[in-house]
């Protein structure tokens, strides 16, 4: 069974922090063998040690402990540190995680030497190695060190939530050198946005748009798609042609951004006086993607495809249309009942000799 995308992308997020702390867990793991030899006590308390077991619990009290504060960044602190300034948002989360961490710590602290000492969890024997433990610096020590993990995750996340989230790794060297893909490519913009805008004012315009964006991203991930720049009202989205073809994602994007718009129309309403409305414009075609600049290194898509796409979704307002495709997409789609294409015209484009013929998409 095909993992849902927007599923595969929760995924990828509670596993990335999962991996994060089974790194620095092992790093720490081998400073400490280094440092312990093979002596099968610390110094400091007098507890048995052993690398093995320090494996086993440090691994996967790693995982584990990487994975619920995914779950908790994802579910519950993306939506509590909305509106909260990137600095304030590290500080009050590491203060959460810390208290946390330091229960997780003896908890699994409990449990470890249990095993080592072959005795009942709260056995005296147990609780006095336990009592040694964290009297010590040694102690402190390892929630300073996991202090740092949980901040460089912490940094990561928000990090990632800034510049994409396939911005780290394209950045890893996937486009290194420019290379050519074949993509499709949607234009949505914000239907009256000048008029709307005038009578919000600035700030008042600014929250919708907050708002706006907000409620398309679910839509995005489910669809496999991709947002590949945000300008003021106008968001370009793209999918490479497999994703993008695949059950039509490029055109459900559009059908659940609006059921989504929908179903939180009484809200808008409440909040900015209206409903906003959109119309969108696709092509597709080949692209060169590479990054660029120096001093502050961006990925860009290049080619016709663009301008093209561009231009066709401004052929919507003349056309009264809230989705038109070029016939290069229409002939790739996935044919079906609730799929309903309308030849409508050709548009010459300044400097073609060819014009291109306009679909108009109603989707049932």
């Amino acid at each position: 069974m095909k993992l849902n995308p927007l599923h595969k992308y929760y995924f990828k997020q509670i596993f990335s922090f999962g991996i994060i702390w089974v790194f620095f867990g092992l790093v720490y793991i081998m400073i400490e063998y280094g440092i312990m030899g093979e002596t099968s006590f610390y110094p400091s308390t007098g507890n048995k040690y052993s690398l093995r077991s320090s494996l086993i619990a440090i691994s996967l009290g790693g995982f584990f402990m990487g994975t619920i504060q995914g779950v908790i960044e994802i579910f519950w602190f993306k939506k509590i540190f909305n509106q909260t300034s990137f600095w304030a948002k590290l500080i009050l989360k590491s203060l959460f995680y810390l208290f946390f961490i330091f229960i997780f710590l003896i908890s699994i602290t409990f449990v470890n030497n249990s095993y080592l000492y072959n005795a009942p969890l709260f056995a005296p024997v147990v609780i006095n190695s336990m009592h040694a433990f964290i009297t010590e610096f040694s102690f402190w020590s390892i929630i300073i060190y996991i202090g740092i993990i949980l901040d460089i995750a912490l940094f990561y996340s928000e990090i990632k939530d800034y510049i994409g989230e396939n911005v780290l790794s394209n950045y890893l060297g996937k486009y290194h050198k420019p290379k050519q893909e074949t993509r499709i490519f949607m234009f949505l913009d914000m239907k009256s946005s000048t008029s709307i805008a005038e009578s919000l004012g600035h700030q008042k315009y600014f929250e919708l748009l907050q708002a706006y964006y907000a409620d398309m991203t679910s839509a995005i991930l489910e669809t496999s798609g991709e947002v590949y720049q945000y300008v003021g009202d106008e968001i370009v989205v793209t999918w490479t042609e497999v994703q993008g073809l695949y059950k039509n994602n490029c055109l459900r994007c559009f059908s659940k951004i609006t059921q989504t718009i929908n179903s939180k129309k009484d809200d808008y309403i409440t909040s900015f006086g209206l409903i906003p409305e959109f119309k969108a414009g696709y092509h597709t075609g080949v692209v060169t993607v590479g990054n660029i600049g120096i001093i502050r290194k961006e990925l860009i898509y290049t080619g016709d495809i663009l301008n093209t796409a561009a231009r066709i979704q401004e052929e919507c307002n003349s056309l009264n249309s809230k989705i038109l495709i070029s016939e290069e997409l229409a002939e790739k789609l996935e044919k079906h009942d609730k799929l309903s294409l309308v030849k409508v015209k050709n548009l010459l484009l300044r400097g073609k000799k060819q014009a291109i013929q306009l679909y108009q998409v109603n989707l049932n």
